[in-house]
């Protein structure tokens, strides 16, 4: 069940590796041979594009577009500062870790000087950037609608945080402005490519960092002994597709929580805490403690502060894995401004 290292975000440079010569001395009149069917292919496979490039931004962008291409590179990076600056705000931007992302530069100095600033980022030369469709982590096992969405979903993102900074009021009082939908619903079998696809490319909030290969995610669907759960996100800015999904494991007097995953996207909406409270209120509606297995990783610590914030307490420890039960009497009350479809 190891994960596998897929490239979530790709930073192009500009001079000579999308274009061709130095926009600044008189080039970039023409793109790179395939280099717009690249781009496109890899906006398909929902790996998300920006640039960290050395230039004139008003001229950069300018060219881009004469090309139709600026739509497709978010966070744009351009100036005249080191690229690994530009690359470290972008993953800033982003809220992605360095690991799921790729810098493909013409010039092998500016690719030595990302690689040494941000060690997990991978580096590719721009000469060979037709080969890099090939590689595994440019791959998904599959390509979601999620994932052929995934850039608007960033765009949609970015215009409600600029609009939550611009909001008099508190976090709630503005998330009750967004006439947010949560359908929560079982796993189908049309839902398991989204759910792989969770599986594999969300760090910061799983619960505990496992993954399963898609037959073994199949046979959830049908088992008795396994409730399977996926939950889809709409607001006012548009669709944010299916964005956390639990699983919860039946024992004798208790459901465990095995696997508790949110998109990374939708952070700061409440969607965990929604799926926690589902499950609390499916445990205690059938008489069952509520346990929760909680795995450790590097990115993932603000899942422990979830649980215990909603009221689970450690009661066991198997090495790197903790044990955690819901301790409250209470039944939990869904976030006020979430409508829930169940």
């Amino acid at each position: 069940m190891a994960r596998e290292a897929k490239i979530k975000c790709l930073v192009f440079d500009l001079d000579s590796t999308l274009w061709q010569g130095v926009l600044s001395e008189g080039g970039g009149d023409e793109l790179i041979p395939g280099m717009k069917e690249f781009i496109l292919e890899l906006d398909k496979r929902g790996i998300v594009m920006s640039i960290a490039s050395k230039n004139e931004e008003s001229a950069a962008l300018k060219n881009l577009r004469r090309f139709g291409l600026e739509e497709y590179f978010l966070c744009p990076e351009i100036g005249w500062g080191a690229k690994s600056e530009s690359v470290k705000n972008i993953i800033s931007s982003l809220g992605i870790k360095e690991g799921s992302v790729g810098f493909i530069d013409d010039n092998p100095f500016e690719r030595d000087e990302v690689a040494f600033a941000l060690p997990d980022v991978r580096t590719y030369d721009a000469a060979e950037f037709e080969d890099l469709l090939t590689l595994d982590e440019f791959c998904p096992t599959f390509i979601t609608e999620d994932a052929k969405n995934r850039r608007n979903m960033y765009r949609a993102d970015f215009a409600r945080k600029k609009d939550e900074q611009s909001f008099g009021g508190s976090t709630e009082e503005f998330l009750m402005t967004l006439g947010m939908k949560l359908r929560i619903s079982r796993v189908s079998e049309e839902d398991l490519r989204r759910v792989h696809e969770l599986t594999l490319r969300t760090h910061q909030l799983n619960s505990t960092g496992y993954t399963y290969d898609f037959d073994e995610l199949r046979a959830f669907i049908d088992s008795p002994d396994h409730i399977f759960i996926i939950a889809s996100l709409e607001d006012k800015y548009g669709d944010s597709g299916k964005v956390g999904i639990i699983l919860l494991q039946k024992q004798d007097g208790a459901y465990l929580l095995k696997l508790l995953i949110v998109s990374c996207r939708v952070m700061s909406r409440g969607v965990g805490t929604a799926l926690l409270v589902h499950a609390v209120r499916l445990a205690k509606n059938n008489g069952a403690r509520l346990l929760a297995e909680f795995k450790e990783t590097e990115h993932n610590r603000i899942m422990y502060i979830t649980y215990k914030m909603m009221g689970f307490e450690d009661i066991g420890e198997d090495g790197d894995e903790l044990l955690l039960e819901y301790m409250d009497e209470a039944l939990p009350e869904y976030p006020p401004y979430l409508h829930l479809e169940i």
